[in-house]
């Protein structure tokens, strides 16, 4: 599918189920040079607290995102769009789902690890208000890079003060 370059798509966002594997592991294996195998997919998601979600256009898996739900925060853990889709709004989309999970209650905060060579990674997440908080050296197993951690803090909406809808209006006199 040929998509125009300022063209946005609409995802339905939706559980990872069993048959969604084939497509996903198409996308982690055109998207990473390290990428995830099978078992690897099969053993993070085995994990209590691990949640598996995939962005779908016209039943076609076009993106998917793995976490863990901790006590404070979602930790991401794997975060990819397929090439054809990427620069039209489904990672987007798929950060929104993850930031409506948030509240000054429970889970304030999304972090995750991008590699330090991972550029195009760094921005999209950067303009997803993420921010790099700290730098982990020689993170990954399979190389002697660097990973930064991100971070994006859940901020409840604020209503302006001379927008609120409960103001008193003032007593003339």
């Amino acid at each position: 599918m040929s998509l125009d370059q300022k063209q946005e798509v609409r995802v339905h966002i939706r559980w990872m189920i069993r048959r969604d594997m084939p497509e996903v592991l198409g996308i982690e294996h055109e998207s990473f040079e390290f990428s995830w195998s099978e078992d690897d997919f099969i053993r993070c998601l085995q994990q209590r607290n691990c949640i598996g979600m995939v962005a779908e256009h016209d039943d076609r898996v076009v993106g998917f995102m793995i976490y863990e739900l901790n006590k404070t925060r979602i930790h991401v853990v794997n975060f990819a769009v397929a090439r054809g889709f990427r620069r039209h709004g489904v990672g987007s989309q798929m950060v929104a789902k993850l930031v409506g999970k948030l509240s000054s209650q429970r889970r304030s905060r999304i972090t995750l690890e991008v590699r330090e060579t991972n550029l195009a990674a760094q921005l999209f997440f950067r303009s997803q208000a993420f921010r790099a908080v700290s730098v982990l050296r020689q993170y990954y197993d399979d190389t002697p890079e660097d990973a930064y951690l991100m971070q994006y803090r859940y901020r409840p909406e604020t209503i302006p003060i001379e927008s609120a809808a409960n103001r008193i209006p003032r007593l003339a006199g």
